[in-house]
């Protein structure tokens, strides 16, 4: 009865702060008093203290005593921030400003874009199930259709960084082909070219042929390259540390703002009614902060209680997202998007907190790590043999002792936007 109890107590939280819940636990750390500075910027109860610059302050004070003798009395603090270069506008700001009119007019349309935007994996690929996306749409009260969803996304051709929003390696190239400057019979070349990329040299013939090949040669690979944050500018929500068999899990609250509800000075009773509505909201607000907190840190626990042994020199082991969406009450698509540009540091280095949810393959193997041992194959590969699939299937199953087909190892290749042996022949060639 006391469980039903705190359930029930629990549930009514949540519907309380829910609104607020989701954008705040999706926010990466680094975007965090972004994002609550937006929700609060009407309420005049609620005074938002950064804990971003406050950090960036002691890395800087740090910084200067370490580096004595070399006091420039010039440098301010902005100076400083800029120098240590913790933040810089990252692929989700940078797109999010784009999702405006003409090109999305509606704020349905704006708001289908964002969840496109929202759905990216790592390189900037739209890679998702159709039906997880629409459920993930419902949950906010839009009913959409597979073709609906299409139609906006195709306008993605016309965002930086050009590519973005393809549906696959082959698209992103038509995508930018799109709005580069061929046009006529080039365009209608340079598309078939695209289409049959490993045999582009039986366009030679074709007059424009090198200025079309200049044109495609270009063209990113991944979409979203020039985004891809390095690991030193990394912000960690989640810090394990270990001492022996000892695992200690904290959260890196130092860049969490500082949330002051201030009651202000009635006048009259008009302003006793809207003050006492800011107040609820900024007390929602400060709770669904700290469901924030409490969530990381629950997901914390999880990873460590499910990957211990990885903690301790052993390979990720098989973790079904689910299991973590049925803690929570969401669907998978949900906590996907919550966990999605959020870290992990421990003695191992810092991780995408997104990396420690594979799927199994065979018993403790899981697909992360074949996917790692494909990647690794590919870098090492003879440029001029790369390996074919059948090639990679034998290696994998050699290296892991298990039975697999090589329409898996095809699949995996695409998820991870490596060509194929034929196209990365012409691509080495290309670059060569």
């Amino acid at each position: 009865m006391a469980t039903l109890r705190q359930n029930i107590a629990t549930k009514t939280k949540l519907s309380s702060t829910l609104k607020s819940w989701l954008p705040i636990l999706q926010s990466p750390i680094n975007e965090l008093e972004e994002t609550l500075s937006k929700i609060s910027e009407d309420n005049p109860c609620l005074n938002i203290e950064s804990g971003f610059t406050q950090s960036l302050q002691e890395k800087t004070s740090q910084a200067k005593n370490n580096t004595r003798g070399l006091h420039n009395p010039k440098n301010s603090i902005g100076d400083k921030i800029e120098l240590l270069t913790i933040y810089e506008k990252g692929l989700m700001e940078t797109l999010e400003e784009q999702i405006a009119p003409p090109l999305f007019p509606t704020q349905r349309s704006q708001d289908i874009a964002l969840e496109i935007v929202y759905s990216l994996d790592n390189e900037g690929f739209f890679n998702v199930d159709m039906d997880e996306f629409l459920n993930a749409l419902k949950e906010k009260n839009i009913e959409s259709s597979p073709e609906e969803v299409e139609k906006i996304r195709k306008r993605f051709c016309h965002l930086e960084p050009s590519g973005i929003g393809a549906k696959d390696f082959e698209e992103s190239l038509i995508f930018q082909l799109d709005v580069s400057d061929l046009e006529g019979q080039d365009y209608d070349i340079a598309l078939q070219i695209i289409k049959n990329l490993e045999n582009h040299v039986k366009f030679k013939k074709y007059k424009n042929y090198e200025k079309i090949m200049n044109v495609i040669k270009k063209f990113r690979r991944i979409p979203s390259l020039d985004y891809q944050e390095d690991s030193s500018v990394v912000i960690a929500d989640i810090i394990i540390t270990q001492e022996d068999n000892n695992i200690e899990l904290s959260l890196n609250e130092s860049y969490y703002p500082s949330m002051i509800i201030e009651k202000p000075t009635l006048k009259n009773v008009e302003q006793d009614s809207y003050f006492k509505t800011k107040m609820k909201e900024a007390r929602d607000l400060v709770d669904a902060l700290d469901m924030r907190r409490a969530t990381i840190r629950k997901i914390g626990l999880m990873i460590i209680e499910y990957q211990y042994d990885f903690f301790t020199g052993g390979e990720i082991k098989p973790m079904k997202l689910k299991d973590l969406a049925d803690e929570f009450g969401h669907s998978p698509s949900t906590i996907s998007r919550a966990i999605a540009n959020k870290f992990l540091e421990c003695n191992r280095g810092i991780f995408p907190i997104k990396s420690f949810f594979t799927t199994a393959i065979d018993g403790d193997t899981s697909n992360a790590s074949i996917k790692d041992f494909l990647n690794d194959l590919i870098k090492n590969e003879n440029k001029q043999k790369p390996l074919s699939d059948i090639k990679i299937l034998e290696l994998i199953e050699k290296k892991f002792e298990l039975k697999m087909v090589r329409r898996t190892i095809t699949k995996y290749r695409k998820q991870l936007g490596i060509l194929g042996s034929s196209q990365r022949k012409r691509m080495y060639e290309m670059s060569m």
